[in-house]
């Protein structure tokens, strides 16, 4: 048997504290305790409408925005102030009045801003609330599926995701497919893989009515919301939703097949790739679209590689154990990994075909 050594008292008490660097490092601490503590106020902002009732530019009291939200002005002020301490609104001293800038409101208050940044504490705050049974797993390796977690992380992707699509997917990823727009404005059959509430799904059917589009999520309580999305939207002559897996795609010929930052979660992303290599047409095209990294850890050592390994961690990792396969492919896998894994698939064309600080756009072809 053997036994773990581990450094002495004697050795620990050699190495000597540089108090510049802790004073740095303990400033990061306390600057990721309040953004964490933080993330649970705005998450009340939103629901509450405190920040949709500040939009506009125009200074206001506490008083007078507690009258407009219809809540007590003794919390209100605490939360007014944590918020001006994190430069997500403004103070002005001189008054006691707040009020917001026009890049806040982006941020904050505007829902279809491309900057609207509200549903990542969504995420975030559903990501920690599952943090014990995450613990958990980490001493027992099981996995800990998507459908388990808190149901705000649901509402939260939704919601984090929804503007970056609306940004660019119409108008710079589809594009930057091979006569992607030609294909869809003449009509093609369009498979979109792990859905979820289908905002992805619906902005496409939104602006190539010619086209048909099935909508694919194994979570059944994603479908009815997506189904209930496509109503909202006036869009159900052409739009579906199907509760199934990725890896038993039928073969239905599709023009394209898409997949939105759900890959990485699969417990199979081989399996999944070659299903969606056995659904296309031989003119079609798979889109796959996921978070952007570099190929080594190194090239991911950044406050988007910290989120997104952090995403890793505690959701994308649990989901992919928690299915057959056990792959972990995790958010960071990159474009070499991505490639190769296409390429085993079956895909003789596979290209970065754009980028964004945030996403990598993938396109594989047979």
């Amino acid at each position: 048997m053997t036994t773990q050594s581990h450094p002495s008292s004697t050795q620990q008490q050699a190495r000597e504290i540089d108090p510049d660097r802790l004073d740095e490092l303990l400033g990061r601490i306390i600057g990721d305790l309040g953004g964490t503590i933080s993330a649970g106020l705005v998450v009340i902002g939103d629901e509450l409408g405190i920040y949709a009732a500040m939009r506009g530019g125009e200074p206001v009291s506490t008083e007078e925005l507690a009258q407009r939200t219809d809540t007590s002005p003794v919390y209100l002020s605490p939360w007014l102030a944590n918020q001006a301490a994190g430069g997500y609104i403004e103070y002005d001293r001189e008054t006691g009045l707040w009020s917001m800038t026009p890049e806040q409101e982006a941020a904050l208050a505007d829902p279809d801003s491309p900057a609207f940044f509200t549903g990542s504490m969504q995420l975030a705050l559903a990501a920690l609330r599952d943090v014990p049974t995450i613990e958990d797993r980490f001493r027992s390796g099981q996995g800990f599926g998507w459908h388990e977690h808190d149901g705000l992380l649901f509402t939260g992707t939704e919601r984090f995701f929804r503007p970056g699509y609306a940004a660019n997917l119409v108008d710079s990823w589809l594009p930057a497919m091979e006569g992607m727009i030609a294909k869809l404005d003449q009509g093609t059959d369009v498979i979109d893989v792990g859905c979820g509430h289908g905002a992805s799904t619906i902005l496409m059917a939104q602006h190539f009515p010619r086209s048909r589009f099935v909508g694919i999520d194994y979570h059944e309580g994603s479908i009815v919301v997506a189904r209930r999305r496509a109503e909202e939207a006036g869009v159900t002559d052409s739009v579906t939703f199907e509760v199934g897996d990725a890896a038993d795609l039928p073969a239905r010929a599709a023009g394209l097949v898409t997949m939105f930052d759900c890959l990485h979660d699969m417990g199979d992303p081989d399996g999944a790739a070659r299903a969606v290599r056995r659904c296309l047409a031989d003119d079609g095209t798979f889109m796959l679209v996921e978070p952007m990294a570099g190929d080594h850890i190194e090239d991911n050592l950044h406050p988007i590689g910290r989120v997104f390994y952090g995403a890793s961690t505690l959701v994308c990792t649990p989901s992919s154990l928690a299915q057959p396969g056990q792959r972990a492919l995790g958010p960071q896998a990159g474009p070499a990994v991505l490639t190769s894994l296409l390429e085993d698939a079956g895909f003789s064309r596979v290209r970065v075909a754009t980028t964004t600080p945030v996403n990598l756009v993938i396109e594989a072809r047979p």
